[in-house]
């Protein structure tokens, strides 16, 4: 069996840890993996493309050429598109954080809101704005870029990353933001093994199957009351809590479940 792994150039300096992971664990599976970067084609002779970027134009180029890649473009369509994440989750009946359009100060709901690009990730372009100022501020700094707007939800800085792996829970973490109202790991919070509760696992799978994704994360705030609600879908997800929680390899999963779903497609 023979795949690629897709990055850009920047994303696999700053994932070199999980890359490196993959090559070993594709070697002990007899599969033939190769990082391709940037502007690389796929080789025409690969069964997979494990694609590592926020790029839907290309994904969908590449599955129309005949590649099968993990995850497929909708999922990177939907998942890196803050409001397509919303109305998608609306439709599910998933309990999501309240988002509208946010094209000028008019669009507002009552202060303090977040005001967020529809396309950022790993906590940038994500701000609290206690005053009209600070979201002027905001729309003129992303003035042509897509916004949205949220109401600000008190969670302790604190929110669930739940990573799925095809409709199946492969683990959680509770994150804790270190002085700010975001609770990122990479911005410099804490991170623990979380365990799901029933009724949040079910929430997790019926967007993972609604997506038909392979391998994403789920972010959700955990509200003071033990409630939560949906606040991003990650694609692609980032490994490193998991690693630092879990005792398993992310990647030899990953993997695993890659070569089982082609052997039984």
């Amino acid at each position: 069996m023979k795949g690629h792994v897709y990055y850009s150039s920047a994303d696999a300096e700053r994932n070199r840890g999980f890359i490196d992971d993959l090559m070993l664990q594709a070697s002990r599976m007899e599969i033939s993996l190769t990082l391709l970067l940037d502007e690389d084609e796929p080789d025409d002779e690969v069964d997979f493309i494990l694609f590592r970027t926020r790029n839907p134009m290309l994904a969908e180029r590449w599955e129309s050429a005949g590649f099968r890649v993990i995850n497929r473009s909708e999922v990177n369509r939907i998942a890196n598109d803050k409001l397509n994440t919303f109305e998608l989750a609306t439709l599910l009946g998933v309990s999501v954080i309240p988002t509208t359009k946010a094209r000028s100060i008019l669009d507002l709901p009552p202060l303090p809101i977040v005001l967020k690009t529809t396309d950022g990730h790993g906590g940038d372009e994500v701000f609290l704005c206690q005053t009209k100022d600070e979201a002027e501020e905001v729309f003129s700094k992303f003035a042509g870029r897509r916004l949205i707007a949220q109401p600000y939800i008190e969670s302790n800085s604190t929110d669930i990353r739940v990573f799925m792996l095809g409709d199946e829970v492969l683990g959680a973490v509770k994150r804790i933001g270190s002085n700010s109202f975001k609770s990122n790991y990479t911005l410099g919070g804490t991170v623990e093994k979380y365990m799901l509760s029933e009724w949040q696992e079910s929430e997790a799978r019926k967007i993972a199957k609604a997506l038909k994704s392979d391998y994403i994360g789920i972010d959700f705030l955990l509200l003071p009351n033990g409630d939560w609600l949906l606040n991003e879908i990650e694609d692609p997800v980032g490994a490193r809590s998991l690693y630092v929680t879990h005792d398993f390899s992310v990647a030899e999963k990953l993997l695993e479940y890659v070569k089982k779903k082609l052997e039984d497609f």
